[in-house]
């Protein structure tokens, strides 16, 4: 362990306790830039890794909402505002029961490097809160956003923060905090990403980061001299993430083998078709339903995809550390090819080092699910110039910023065994951009 790697385990010990999904993250990133930091004096002189690891400033709010039996119901929610140095704050806002500090401050720190590397004059934030929306009507969910807002709003901007959604916030509940964020200050403004296109958002929204995970797939396999056609690739998730980016993988004629959820897996033997892929849209969706309740594919219980079929290429696009040491082995055993994470960090510290030492194609998720973010600062710059871009005007600029993302992510690297290794790129690159401007604005 190097002098820098040792400094940022006593810091996060010392100033970050309790945080082991943040500390994870940490050290991926730092663990990958070690050699660079030690060479330039400069990062040392202006203490850029303290400076980087601490947060500007993490709100913690008090949620109260009524039910619909008229119960005062309490939650907790945060915004995590990162690091504004490269533009106004941006990152989604989550609901879900799993939300605590720790999850927040590692996806606040990653959002940092992945706006960095769009290229967009974005910082890093994150946000959301414990409530479970599961079993929730449309009317509790409204009071909950509503809520949530009245505290929030205090604290966005659209020069200032700007949240997005994520998991268990799409258009319907960005809706109905922008809703709420309109009458509390009287201002229609682009503060929230994520809209419906009929009130200022952007077409493509919702399907940009399933699309960028396959659109920066694409770009590494034809730089490795591979193509995606034909390939058979297994999906974890069945949201908006694994069914758009199924999607994208049916129209470049790969097959789609898997998509999963919290009870199992559904698994395509000969590949997915359209038609399948509607009627799983239509369940999970517009119903809510379970796979397990889905009439196309085989249901394996209470299995992973890495478990229930064999594929050349994975996309993990379900939530953080779904993929184990022991799933990894069986996936490199399987003749692995290529891994693109669509969901952040979902590889496990193990995972992650098995498949770095396996030397296999890795689009790391700050990178490869970066399509969600660009599209939202193609949404800003349509709200602040007052117009709206076609589909397959955005769709087009998202595939050149997927390409654009691929490109700096080996800028800073060399192939290792004819492999670039993309995870230590796009820190490198991500790392670096974010230490410049730090430096430039001096002690800030």
């Amino acid at each position: 362990m190097t002098k820098l790697q040792d400094d940022i385990e006593n810091y996060l010990s010392h100033s970050h306790p309790h945080s082991d999904e943040y500390h994870q993250a940490v050290r991926e990133v730092f663990d990958d830039i070690a050699e660079v930091y030690r060479k330039e004096p400069a990062y040392r002189r202006w203490n850029i890794a303290e400076r980087m690891l601490e947060p500007d400033r993490i709100v913690r709010f008090r949620v109260c909402w009524e039910d619909d039996n008229g119960q005062v119901q309490v939650n907790r929610g945060w915004r995590v505002q990162f690091n504004n140095v490269l533009g106004a704050y941006k990152g989604g806002i989550r609901f879900d029961p799993s939300v605590n500090e720790s999850v927040l401050k590692f996806l606040g720190f990653e959002q940092c490097f992945k706006n960095a590397l769009t290229g967009l004059p974005m910082g890093g934030g994150k946000g959301g809160a414990d409530f479970d929306p599961k079993g929730r009507s449309e009317r509790e969910i409204m009071r909950f956003c509503q809520a949530y807002m009245q505290e929030l709003h205090r604290h966005i901007g659209p020069n200032v923060d700007v949240p997005a959604g994520d998991i268990n916030v799409g258009p319907r509940e960005i809706g109905f905090l922008y809703g709420h964020y309109v009458k509390l200050t009287n201002r229609w403004e682009g503060v929230l990403t994520g809209k419906s296109p009929g009130f200022g958002g952007s077409c493509g929204r919702t399907e940009a980061t399933g699309y960028g995970v396959v659109y920066f797939l694409k770009n590494m396999l034809q730089a490795h001299d591979q193509s995606l056609e034909s390939q058979r690739v297994l999906i974890s998730g069945a949201g908006t993430v694994a069914l758009y980016a199924a999607e994208k993988c049916i129209r470049e004629g790969a097959k789609v083998i898997t998509v999963s959820d919290s009870r199992g897996t559904r698994v395509f033997r000969n590949g997915m078709s359209e038609k399948e892929l509607v009627s799983l849209r239509t369940l999970k969706l517009e119903q809510h339903g379970s796979l397990e309740d889905a009439d196309c594919g085989t249901w394996h219980s209470n299995k992973t995809p890495w478990f229930a079929a064999k594929g050349a290429i994975a996309l993990p696009c379900a939530t953080q550390n779904e993929v184990d040491g022991k799933a990894m082995k069986r996936l490199i055993g399987n003749d692995l090819l290529a891994l693109c994470e669509g969901a952040n960090m979902p590889l496990t510290q193990e995972a992650h080092d098995k498949l770095i030492d396996a030397n296999l194609l890795y689009g790391p998720g700050k990178a490869a699910n970066a399509g969600g973010v660009a599209v939202s600062g193609l949404e800003r710059s349509q709200n602040a110039s007052l117009q709206s871009w076609s589909m397959d005007k955005v769709d087009t600029m998202l595939s050149g910023i997927m390409e654009d993302i691929h490109n700096r992510c080996i800028e800073h690297v060399k192939r290792k065994d004819g492999i670039y290794p993309y995870s230590k790129g796009a820190n490198l690159y991500a790392f670096k951009k974010l230490a410049e401007a730090m430096m430039a604005y001096g002690v800030k």
